[in-house]
């Protein structure tokens, strides 16, 4: 993709092999990008970041706590310390908790929605801040999901923090326009992450039933999530700003 060579990119949340982060900076990396991952598992990431750079790639790996204002200074000071500059973020550390509105307790709703919702407002600040400063620009694609556009059952905390994240990315887009900063989000359908069970096989009882409810008679996978998300943040979609890209095999089509 156009623009993405010699790029510096964070992603968050990206320390599961098997996870959209580290498929979103695998990609990026693939297209010519430095990346750095993030992710509070600081294990997890700096084996993601070794293996990255195992292949040649420019990786750096960073504990941080992506609801903390703190960890995202020093993440930004630690990004620039090593390759100069931020081109391009990547939100996507998120949890998922489900329950009833009935069953859910305050504290787990309050959890829900402030760390998904806190997470990318922090991100973004960050990020558009620099960005702005050094006046070149930049890309920020962040997560959300198709949980943004249509209810489901048991997922009221879930659906309206990526409800907050949807609206969000739309009004720093229109803020941000004027320096040159594109601010678009990436909507996973069902995805086969640990967030909904990475190891589940095809021949799986739950996992049939999803699939069932999906044209595509699959589930996606990250490395299809992640293209997207690097299409977003190329040159190639320079005049996107302010849009939700669905990945979701047609099942909000419906």
């Amino acid at each position: 993709m156009r623009g993405l060579q010699g790029k510096v990119a964070i992603v968050t949340g990206a320390a599961s092999p098997r996870g959209i982060g580290f498929a979103a900076a695998t990609r990026l990396a693939d297209e010519g990008a430095h990346v750095v991952l993030t992710d509070i598992n600081s294990e997890g990431v700096a084996q993601r970041a070794a293996e990255l750079t195992g292949l040649g790639h420019r990786a750096l790996g960073l504990a941080h706590d992506a609801t903390d204002e703190t960890s995202w200074n020093d993440v930004l000071r630690a990004t620039k310390a090593e390759f100069g500059r931020l081109d391009i973020l990547v939100n996507n550390a998120a949890i998922c908790v489900l329950s009833h509105v009935v069953d859910m307790e305050l504290a787990d709703w309050r959890r829900q929605v402030d760390i998904n919702a806190a997470m990318t407002f922090l991100g973004c600040r960050t990020a558009a801040r620099e960005m702005q400063a050094s006046g070149g620009g930049g890309a920020i694609v962040n997560i959300a999901s198709i949980a943004a556009l249509v209810a489901g059952e048991s997922a009221a905390a879930y659906c309206a923090s990526k409800g907050a994240v949807q609206m969000l990315t739309k009004v720093v887009a229109i803020e941000m326009a004027k320096f040159g900063i594109r601010v678009n989000s990436v909507n996973p359908g069902y995805t086969v992450t640990e967030m909904l069970g990475a190891d589940a096989n095809e021949g799986d009882a739950r996992i049939q039933a999803v699939a069932a409810s999906i044209p595509a008679a699959r589930l996606g996978r990250p490395s299809e999530i992640a293209a997207a998300v690097a299409f977003l943040a190329s040159d190639d979609a320079s005049f996107c700003n302010g849009t939700a890209l669905v990945v979701d095999g047609g099942m909000t089509a419906q």
